[in-house]
Protein backbone atom coordinates (compact mmCIF):
# COMPACT_ATOMS: atom_id res chain seq x y z
CA UNK A 1 0.00 0.00 0.00
CA UNK A 2 1.21 3.43 -0.66
CA UNK A 3 2.43 6.07 1.65
CA UNK A 4 -0.15 8.65 0.21
CA UNK A 5 -3.18 6.23 0.85
CA UNK A 6 -5.17 7.76 3.00
CA UNK A 7 -6.20 5.11 5.07
CA UNK A 8 -2.69 4.29 5.92
CA UNK A 9 -2.40 4.39 9.75
CA UNK A 10 -5.64 3.29 10.36
CA UNK A 11 -6.79 -0.08 11.62
CA UNK A 12 -9.33 -1.67 9.99
CA UNK A 13 -12.58 -3.41 11.30
CA UNK A 14 -11.68 -5.84 14.40
CA UNK A 15 -14.32 -8.72 13.68
CA UNK A 16 -13.14 -9.29 10.05
CA UNK A 17 -11.48 -12.22 9.29
CA UNK A 18 -10.30 -11.62 5.61
CA UNK A 19 -6.89 -11.14 5.37
CA UNK A 20 -7.43 -8.69 2.10
CA UNK A 21 -9.31 -6.30 4.37
CA UNK A 22 -6.21 -6.15 6.35
CA UNK A 23 -4.34 -2.54 6.95
CA UNK A 24 -0.95 -1.02 7.66
CA UNK A 25 -0.49 -1.06 11.14
CA UNK A 26 -1.84 1.31 13.76
CA UNK A 27 0.29 3.80 14.49
CA UNK A 28 -1.15 4.09 18.77
CA UNK A 29 -0.18 0.25 18.86
CA UNK A 30 3.68 1.25 17.59
CA UNK A 31 3.80 3.73 20.01
CA UNK A 32 2.07 1.50 22.42
CA UNK A 33 4.67 -1.26 21.90
CA UNK A 34 7.94 1.65 22.13
CA UNK A 35 6.69 2.59 25.33
CA UNK A 36 6.62 -0.70 26.69
CA UNK A 37 10.27 -1.95 25.34
CA UNK A 38 11.42 1.54 26.53
CA UNK A 39 9.80 0.49 29.93
CA UNK A 40 11.72 -2.91 30.22
CA UNK A 41 14.64 -1.22 29.21
CA UNK A 42 14.68 0.84 32.13
CA UNK A 43 12.76 -1.79 34.66
CA UNK A 44 9.18 -0.76 34.54
CA UNK A 45 6.78 -3.23 34.12
CA UNK A 46 3.96 -3.05 31.31
CA UNK A 47 -0.05 -3.05 31.88
CA UNK A 48 0.19 -6.03 29.42
CA UNK A 49 2.62 -7.85 32.22
CA UNK A 50 -0.11 -7.27 35.12
CA UNK A 51 2.18 -4.62 36.90
CA UNK A 52 0.92 -1.12 37.08
CA UNK A 53 0.46 0.70 34.13
CA UNK A 54 1.95 4.08 33.29
CA UNK A 55 -0.04 7.29 33.13
CA UNK A 56 -2.76 7.45 30.56
CA UNK A 57 -3.76 3.57 30.90
CA UNK A 58 -2.01 2.56 27.64
CA UNK A 59 -4.22 4.94 25.90
CA UNK A 60 -1.51 6.82 24.20
CA UNK A 61 1.54 8.34 24.59
CA UNK A 62 1.54 10.94 27.55
CA UNK A 63 4.26 14.02 27.96
CA UNK A 64 6.38 12.21 30.52
CA UNK A 65 6.60 9.34 28.00
CA UNK A 66 7.41 11.18 25.54
CA UNK A 67 10.06 13.33 27.27
CA UNK A 68 11.82 10.21 28.44
CA UNK A 69 11.85 8.87 24.76
CA UNK A 70 13.36 12.05 23.28
CA UNK A 71 15.91 12.37 26.14
CA UNK A 72 17.20 9.27 25.43
CA UNK A 73 17.00 9.70 21.60
CA UNK A 74 19.22 12.89 22.23
CA UNK A 75 21.46 11.10 24.30
CA UNK A 76 21.82 8.53 21.53
CA UNK A 77 22.48 11.06 19.17
CA UNK A 78 25.12 13.47 21.26
CA UNK A 79 27.33 9.87 21.42
CA UNK A 80 26.96 9.20 18.07
CA UNK A 81 27.92 12.85 17.33
CA UNK A 82 30.80 12.62 19.82
CA UNK A 83 31.71 9.27 18.59
CA UNK A 84 32.25 10.99 14.68
CA UNK A 85 34.95 12.87 15.96
CA UNK A 86 37.77 9.78 16.11
CA UNK A 87 40.06 9.10 13.16
CA UNK A 88 42.87 7.22 12.18
CA UNK A 89 45.87 8.44 10.74
CA UNK A 90 48.54 6.18 8.97
CA UNK A 91 52.19 6.18 9.63
CA UNK A 92 52.60 7.73 6.25
CA UNK A 93 50.04 10.24 6.66
CA UNK A 94 49.59 13.27 8.34
CA UNK A 95 46.35 14.89 9.55
CA UNK A 96 45.60 18.88 9.24
CA UNK A 97 43.04 19.66 11.84
CA UNK A 98 40.78 22.77 11.46
CA UNK A 99 38.69 24.54 13.87
CA UNK A 100 36.18 26.45 11.87
CA UNK A 101 38.45 26.41 9.68
CA UNK A 102 41.04 28.15 10.75
CA UNK A 103 44.63 25.54 10.93
CA UNK A 104 44.62 24.28 14.47
CA UNK A 105 47.65 21.53 14.40
CA UNK A 106 49.05 18.80 12.90
CA UNK A 107 48.48 15.43 14.14
CA UNK A 108 51.23 12.70 13.99
CA UNK A 109 50.06 8.65 12.74
CA UNK A 110 47.75 7.20 15.20
CA UNK A 111 44.05 7.09 16.63
CA UNK A 112 43.06 11.03 17.26
CA UNK A 113 40.03 12.66 18.67
CA UNK A 114 39.27 15.93 17.78
CA UNK A 115 35.71 18.19 18.40
CA UNK A 116 32.99 16.69 15.75
CA UNK A 117 32.23 18.30 12.80
CA UNK A 118 31.44 21.24 12.51
CA UNK A 119 33.17 22.62 15.20
CA UNK A 120 36.83 21.10 13.77
CA UNK A 121 37.39 18.85 11.16
CA UNK A 122 40.47 16.84 9.62
CA UNK A 123 42.10 16.45 6.45
CA UNK A 124 44.85 13.44 5.97
CA UNK A 125 47.58 14.10 3.68
CA UNK A 126 49.81 11.66 2.84
CA UNK A 127 53.78 12.57 2.71
CA UNK A 128 55.00 9.47 1.30
CA UNK A 129 53.14 9.21 -1.82
CA UNK A 130 55.32 9.74 -5.34
CA UNK A 131 53.05 12.82 -7.22
CA UNK A 132 53.89 12.43 -10.95
CA UNK A 133 53.46 15.77 -13.59
CA UNK A 134 54.16 15.41 -17.63
CA UNK A 135 55.26 18.19 -18.89
CA UNK A 136 55.06 18.57 -23.01
CA UNK A 137 53.14 14.87 -23.36
CA UNK A 138 50.38 13.16 -22.00
CA UNK A 139 50.91 9.01 -21.02
CA UNK A 140 53.15 8.86 -23.56
CA UNK A 141 55.78 10.51 -25.73
CA UNK A 142 54.20 10.14 -29.27
CA UNK A 143 51.01 12.44 -27.78
CA UNK A 144 52.53 15.50 -27.52
CA UNK A 145 51.44 19.28 -26.11
CA UNK A 146 53.07 21.29 -28.33
CA UNK A 147 52.19 24.31 -26.52
CA UNK A 148 54.34 23.05 -23.40
CA UNK A 149 56.91 21.80 -25.42
CA UNK A 150 58.07 23.74 -28.16
CA UNK A 151 61.20 26.08 -26.38
CA UNK A 152 63.60 28.34 -27.65
CA UNK A 153 67.31 28.01 -27.13
CA UNK A 154 70.10 30.20 -27.04
CA UNK A 155 70.91 30.24 -30.54
CA UNK A 156 67.69 30.64 -31.98
CA UNK A 157 66.31 27.29 -32.56
CA UNK A 158 63.63 25.57 -31.50
CA UNK A 159 63.65 22.28 -29.34
CA UNK A 160 60.99 19.69 -28.73
CA UNK A 161 61.26 18.49 -24.71
CA UNK A 162 59.14 16.18 -22.81
CA UNK A 163 59.96 15.38 -19.55
CA UNK A 164 58.63 14.54 -16.34
CA UNK A 165 58.46 15.51 -12.75
CA UNK A 166 58.43 13.64 -9.32
CA UNK A 167 57.28 15.18 -6.41
CA UNK A 168 56.35 14.60 -2.42
CA UNK A 169 55.43 17.05 0.21
CA UNK A 170 57.35 17.79 3.07
CA UNK A 171 55.32 20.31 5.00
CA UNK A 172 51.17 19.39 4.95
CA UNK A 173 50.24 22.39 6.36
CA UNK A 174 52.39 24.49 4.12
CA UNK A 175 50.41 22.32 1.58
CA UNK A 176 46.98 22.75 2.56
CA UNK A 177 47.18 26.41 3.06
CA UNK A 178 49.95 27.64 0.55
CA UNK A 179 48.48 26.77 -2.20
CA UNK A 180 44.92 25.44 -4.15
CA UNK A 181 46.07 23.30 -7.20
CA UNK A 182 49.27 21.44 -6.44
CA UNK A 183 49.54 19.75 -9.60
CA UNK A 184 48.81 22.74 -11.73
CA UNK A 185 51.01 25.03 -9.93
CA UNK A 186 54.30 22.03 -10.41
CA UNK A 187 53.56 21.89 -13.56
CA UNK A 188 53.83 25.67 -14.08
CA UNK A 189 56.96 26.30 -12.08
CA UNK A 190 58.08 22.94 -13.79
CA UNK A 191 57.77 24.78 -17.41
CA UNK A 192 59.09 28.18 -16.71
CA UNK A 193 62.29 26.73 -14.86
CA UNK A 194 62.79 24.33 -18.28
CA UNK A 195 61.97 27.29 -20.86
CA UNK A 196 64.81 29.51 -18.32
CA UNK A 197 67.47 26.67 -18.51
CA UNK A 198 66.85 25.80 -22.13
CA UNK A 199 66.94 29.64 -22.97
CA UNK A 200 70.62 29.57 -22.14
CA UNK A 201 71.65 26.79 -23.25
CA UNK A 202 72.75 25.99 -27.55
CA UNK A 203 70.70 23.20 -29.34
CA UNK A 204 73.65 21.09 -29.48
CA UNK A 205 73.98 21.30 -25.66
CA UNK A 206 70.40 20.10 -25.11
CA UNK A 207 70.08 17.67 -27.84
CA UNK A 208 73.41 15.77 -27.43
CA UNK A 209 75.64 16.34 -24.41
CA UNK A 210 73.95 18.95 -21.64
CA UNK A 211 70.80 16.33 -21.29
CA UNK A 212 71.54 15.30 -17.67
CA UNK A 213 73.09 18.66 -17.03
CA UNK A 214 69.69 20.07 -17.62
CA UNK A 215 67.80 17.47 -16.04
CA UNK A 216 69.88 18.65 -12.35
CA UNK A 217 69.65 22.02 -12.83
CA UNK A 218 66.30 22.19 -13.84
CA UNK A 219 65.36 20.30 -10.62
CA UNK A 220 67.72 22.60 -8.19
CA UNK A 221 66.11 25.89 -10.09
CA UNK A 222 62.16 24.54 -9.27
CA UNK A 223 62.93 23.06 -6.07
CA UNK A 224 64.24 26.92 -5.28
CA UNK A 225 60.97 28.34 -6.90
CA UNK A 226 58.54 26.28 -5.05
CA UNK A 227 60.52 26.43 -1.73
CA UNK A 228 59.89 30.83 -2.28
CA UNK A 229 56.34 30.13 -2.54
CA UNK A 230 56.15 28.08 0.83
CA UNK A 231 54.43 25.40 -1.35
CA UNK A 232 55.41 22.12 0.65
CA UNK A 233 56.51 19.85 -2.25
CA UNK A 234 59.79 18.13 -2.30
CA UNK A 235 60.56 17.82 -6.27
CA UNK A 236 62.24 14.55 -6.10
CA UNK A 237 63.05 13.66 -9.39
CA UNK A 238 63.64 15.12 -13.17
CA UNK A 239 63.59 13.30 -15.84
CA UNK A 240 64.03 14.60 -19.48
CA UNK A 241 61.98 11.50 -21.55
CA UNK A 242 62.72 12.82 -25.22
CA UNK A 243 64.67 16.26 -27.05
CA UNK A 244 64.42 16.36 -30.89
CA UNK A 245 63.98 19.33 -33.02
CA UNK A 246 60.36 19.80 -34.56
CA UNK A 247 58.76 17.25 -36.47
CA UNK A 248 58.55 19.90 -39.64
CA UNK A 249 62.49 20.44 -39.38
CA UNK A 250 62.95 17.21 -38.93
CA UNK A 251 64.48 15.62 -42.51
CA UNK A 252 66.65 18.91 -43.11
CA UNK A 253 67.77 18.61 -39.30
CA UNK A 254 69.41 14.79 -40.22
CA UNK A 255 71.03 16.47 -42.81
CA UNK A 256 73.03 19.27 -40.87
CA UNK A 257 73.54 16.27 -38.70
CA UNK A 258 74.94 13.81 -41.19
CA UNK A 259 77.10 16.41 -42.55
CA UNK A 260 78.33 17.54 -39.06
CA UNK A 261 79.30 13.52 -38.67
CA UNK A 262 80.99 13.27 -41.71
CA UNK A 263 83.01 16.72 -40.85
CA UNK A 264 83.83 15.60 -37.36
CA UNK A 265 85.36 12.16 -39.48
CA UNK A 266 87.47 14.13 -41.76
CA UNK A 267 88.94 15.97 -39.20
CA UNK A 268 89.73 13.20 -37.07
CA UNK A 269 90.88 11.51 -39.99
CA UNK A 270 93.13 14.15 -40.89
CA UNK A 271 94.11 14.33 -37.29
CA UNK A 272 95.54 10.42 -37.40
CA UNK A 273 97.14 11.09 -40.46
CA UNK A 274 99.08 14.14 -38.58
CA UNK A 275 99.53 12.40 -35.82
CA UNK A 276 101.08 9.51 -37.85
CA UNK A 277 103.57 11.22 -40.51
CA UNK A 278 104.85 14.20 -38.11
CA UNK A 279 105.85 12.43 -35.38
CA UNK A 280 107.85 10.35 -38.16
CA UNK A 281 109.18 12.93 -40.14
CA UNK A 282 110.26 14.88 -36.26
CA UNK A 283 111.84 11.35 -35.58
CA UNK A 284 113.81 11.58 -38.87
CA UNK A 285 114.91 15.17 -38.43
CA UNK A 286 115.73 14.24 -35.20
CA UNK A 287 117.58 11.28 -36.26
CA UNK A 288 119.30 12.91 -39.38
CA UNK A 289 120.53 15.98 -36.62
CA UNK A 290 122.18 13.41 -33.98
CA UNK A 291 123.78 11.51 -37.10
CA UNK A 292 124.88 15.08 -38.42
CA UNK A 293 126.17 16.21 -35.07
CA UNK A 294 127.34 12.34 -34.86
CA UNK A 295 129.68 12.86 -37.84
CA UNK A 296 130.69 16.60 -36.90
CA UNK A 297 132.31 15.11 -33.62
CA UNK A 298 133.48 12.23 -35.01
CA UNK A 299 135.55 14.09 -38.12
CA UNK A 300 136.60 17.17 -35.80
CA UNK A 301 137.79 13.93 -33.10
CA UNK A 302 140.01 12.32 -36.33
CA UNK A 303 140.97 16.14 -37.54
CA UNK A 304 142.37 16.70 -33.73
CA UNK A 305 143.79 13.31 -33.17
CA UNK A 306 145.46 13.29 -36.60
CA UNK A 307 146.83 16.73 -35.79
CA UNK A 308 147.89 15.65 -32.55
CA UNK A 309 149.60 12.36 -33.99
CA UNK A 310 151.53 14.77 -37.05
CA UNK A 311 152.74 17.00 -34.10
CA UNK A 312 154.13 13.55 -32.73
CA UNK A 313 155.33 12.35 -35.65
CA UNK A 314 157.12 15.45 -35.95
CA UNK A 315 158.42 15.41 -33.01
CA UNK A 316 160.51 12.05 -33.36
CA UNK A 317 161.05 13.09 -36.95
CA UNK A 318 163.06 15.89 -35.78
CA UNK A 319 164.84 13.10 -33.63
CA UNK A 320 165.71 10.62 -36.24
CA UNK A 321 164.30 11.61 -39.95
CA UNK A 322 165.61 8.46 -41.58
CA UNK A 323 164.20 6.13 -39.11
CA UNK A 324 160.89 7.91 -39.32
CA UNK A 325 160.80 8.14 -42.93
CA UNK A 326 161.19 4.38 -43.10
CA UNK A 327 158.58 4.24 -40.58
CA UNK A 328 156.00 6.02 -42.39
CA UNK A 329 157.21 4.09 -45.91
CA UNK A 330 156.21 0.42 -44.44
CA UNK A 331 152.68 2.22 -42.40
CA UNK A 332 151.63 3.31 -45.88
CA UNK A 333 152.66 0.03 -47.47
CA UNK A 334 151.10 -1.80 -45.13
CA UNK A 335 148.10 0.09 -45.69
CA UNK A 336 148.29 -0.39 -49.31
CA UNK A 337 148.82 -3.83 -49.04
CA UNK A 338 146.14 -4.55 -46.76
CA UNK A 339 143.04 -3.46 -49.67
CA UNK A 340 145.54 -5.18 -51.91
CA UNK A 341 146.55 -8.19 -54.18
CA UNK A 342 149.74 -9.39 -52.24
CA UNK A 343 152.58 -10.76 -54.79
CA UNK A 344 156.06 -12.29 -53.71
CA UNK A 345 158.76 -11.15 -56.83
CA UNK A 346 161.96 -13.19 -57.03
CA UNK A 347 163.94 -10.68 -58.82
CA UNK A 348 167.54 -11.39 -57.82
CA UNK A 349 167.69 -14.68 -59.01
CA UNK A 350 167.24 -15.50 -62.44
CA UNK A 351 164.69 -18.62 -61.60
CA UNK A 352 161.58 -20.10 -63.15
CA UNK A 353 159.29 -19.37 -60.61
CA UNK A 354 159.16 -15.24 -60.50
CA UNK A 355 156.32 -14.25 -58.27
CA UNK A 356 153.99 -16.36 -55.94
CA UNK A 357 150.22 -15.21 -55.75
CA UNK A 358 149.97 -15.33 -52.02
CA UNK A 359 146.02 -15.08 -52.29
CA UNK A 360 144.96 -17.16 -55.27
CA UNK A 361 146.99 -20.32 -53.21
CA UNK A 362 145.20 -19.19 -49.89
CA UNK A 363 142.06 -19.56 -52.39
CA UNK A 364 143.00 -22.90 -53.53
CA UNK A 365 144.03 -24.30 -50.57
CA UNK A 366 140.80 -23.33 -49.11
CA UNK A 367 138.72 -24.73 -52.12
CA UNK A 368 140.52 -27.68 -51.60
CA UNK A 369 139.74 -28.17 -47.88
CA UNK A 370 135.65 -27.47 -48.33
CA UNK A 371 135.21 -30.03 -51.96
CA UNK A 372 137.36 -33.27 -51.99
CA UNK A 373 135.31 -34.95 -54.13
CA UNK A 374 136.37 -34.16 -57.59
CA UNK A 375 133.60 -34.63 -59.32
CA UNK A 376 133.15 -31.14 -61.08
CA UNK A 377 135.52 -29.90 -63.82
CA UNK A 378 136.75 -26.40 -63.58
CA UNK A 379 135.27 -24.22 -66.00
CA UNK A 380 135.86 -20.47 -67.76
CA UNK A 381 135.41 -19.04 -64.70
CA UNK A 382 138.14 -21.03 -63.27
CA UNK A 383 140.12 -20.68 -66.14
CA UNK A 384 140.30 -16.67 -66.45
CA UNK A 385 142.51 -16.58 -62.77
CA UNK A 386 145.39 -18.66 -64.52
CA UNK A 387 145.28 -15.85 -67.65
CA UNK A 388 145.36 -13.33 -65.25
CA UNK A 389 148.10 -14.31 -63.81
CA UNK A 390 149.85 -15.55 -66.87
CA UNK A 391 149.17 -12.03 -68.09
CA UNK A 392 150.70 -10.37 -64.41
CA UNK A 393 153.83 -12.93 -64.67
CA UNK A 394 154.94 -11.42 -68.21
CA UNK A 395 154.05 -7.96 -67.04
CA UNK A 396 156.56 -8.48 -64.18
CA UNK A 397 159.07 -10.02 -66.11
CA UNK A 398 159.39 -6.90 -68.66
CA UNK A 399 159.44 -4.33 -65.46
CA UNK A 400 162.55 -3.12 -64.14
CA UNK A 401 162.97 -2.91 -60.58
CA UNK A 402 165.50 -0.72 -58.58
CA UNK A 403 166.64 -0.87 -55.51
CA UNK A 404 164.54 0.14 -52.68
CA UNK A 405 164.79 3.72 -51.65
Amino acid sequence: MSLNDPQWGRKGPRGGGDNNNQGPPDLDELWRNFNQRLSALFGRKSPDSGGPAGPGGGQGPNMAQFGGGFGLLIALIVIVWLASGFYTVDASQRAVVLTFGAYTETTDPGLRWRLPFPIQRHEIVNLSQVRTIEVGYRNNVKTKVLRESLMLTDDENIVDIQFAVQYLLKDPEDYQFNIRQPDETVMQVAEAAMREIVGKSSMDFVLYEGREQIAVTAQALMQDILDRYQTGITISTVTLQNAQPPEQVQAAFDDAVKAKQDLERQKNEGQAYYNDVVPKARGAASRLTEEAEGYRQRVVANAEGEAARFSQVLKEYAKAPAITRERMYLEVMQQIFTSTTKVMVDARENGNLLFLPLDKLMQMSSSEITGMSGTSKPSAMDSAPATETNRSRDSLLSRDRGPRP
